[in-house]
């Protein structure tokens, strides 16, 4: 019998409560194994549907422990890079939640500790792991839709009325691109495998974090827009237009609780649609993650994917002449 995974989760916080701690829980082959919080009393919904569950109360004890294969950190962003790196030298394969870095330059940071680990270490980024991904992937590929010229994305919530919610700090690296910006930006690439040439943008702000970014780029064969807010009412899609067809995606990023995720052609002859009703991304991203461990497959979104979106990033602050903090810099 295969050796299940031995997970640590590094904070006790909502994602992690209602999503990725039940996705390890589910995940064959893994096991929901300790999780370190300062606050014992947050860990009693984690050991209430996890018997057993061992409670840490610093995050270095957890990572010292011998019976912990691979750690999960859904900390606040400023906190991502800091604890994938002590991760990694504490010999840990990392999950981490995006953005798992703040800029470009520290995917090289990452990058280099872990191929000096020679351990797994990876960015949370669960929309690759969804077969609706992969169908849309490979019906663009095969000229489905024909040739491609426009990619349209909105991802939006409204937060407004959470001023101390962390998004909404920019001490904690908040702002809406780094929350979701990675998912139009990130599934646009992962669907046509090619990089944007420039970034056009006009960003809204609030006490330095960035609540509405309107995005225009150029990909060497398409454009893209996409509009990215905390501060609109929650909607999300993507589109994909051809000269022979449109492919769109209603529940693109988080369809469980958004919507069903479906993939739907419309051409001139015909309306074709597939549908993902109960898919969880999230317990496949578990599985996923676990067979990239034993050398079973190759990881969907590896630091080098993620170091692309994050470019992309870079270049919409760039180009509003700003940073998440906002604050004018130059990136030529």
């Amino acid at each position: 019998m295969m050796k299940p995974i031995r997970w640590g989760v590094l904070g006790a916080g909502k994602f992690a409560r209602e999503q990725m701690t039940p996705a390890i829980h589910m995940a064959e082959n893994a096991v929901f194994s300790a999780i370190a919080t300062s606050d014992p009393r947050k860990a009693e919904t984690f050991q209430a549907f996890q018997p057993g569950l061992r409670v840490f109360g610093d995050y270095e004890d957890l990572l010292a422990d011998s019976e912990i294969d691979a750690v999960y950190v859904p900390l606040p962003n400023h906190l991502h890079v800091e604890w994938t790196l002590k991760a990694l030298a504490a010999g840990k394969a990392v999950l981490t939640e995006k953005p798992i870095g703040l800029d470009e330059a520290d995917f090289d940071r990452l990058i280099g500790a872990r191929d000096d680990a020679g351990l797994l270490a990876a960015e949370a980024y669960m929309p690759v792991h969804h077969p609706q991904w992969m169908k849309a992937r490979d019906l663009i590929a095969e000229g489905a839709i024909g040739e491609l010229a426009h990619v349209r994305g909105m991802f939006t919530y409204n937060n407004s009325a959470s001023p101390d919610n962390i998004r909404n700090r920019p001490e904690t690296a908040g702002g809406g691109l780094r929350d979701i910006g990675v998912y139009p930006f990130g599934t646009a690439r992962f669907a046509t495998g090619q990089e944007p040439n420039s970034v056009r943008a006009d960003i809204s702000w609030e006490n330095g974090v960035d609540t509405i970014a309107r995005i225009n780029a150029s990909f060497p064969k398409f454009t893209f827009e996409a509009v990215v807010s905390m501060r609109m009412q929650e909607f999300q899609e993507m589109s994909f237009h051809g000269d022979r067809g449109v492919l769109h995606l209603a529940a693109p990023f988080n369809p469980l609780r958004y919507r069903e995720a479906s993939v739907q052609i419309g051409t001139d002859d015909e309306t074709r649609v597939w549908r993902f009703p109960a898919f969880n991304q999230y317990v496949a991203q578990v599985e996923n993650f676990g067979a990239a461990m034993r050398g079973e497959m190759d990881y969907p979104a590896p630091l080098e994917f993620s170091r692309g979106t994050q470019r992309m990033i870079d270049m919409a602050f760039a180009a509003a002449g700003a940073t998440a903090g906002n604050t004018p810099i130059d990136y030529a």
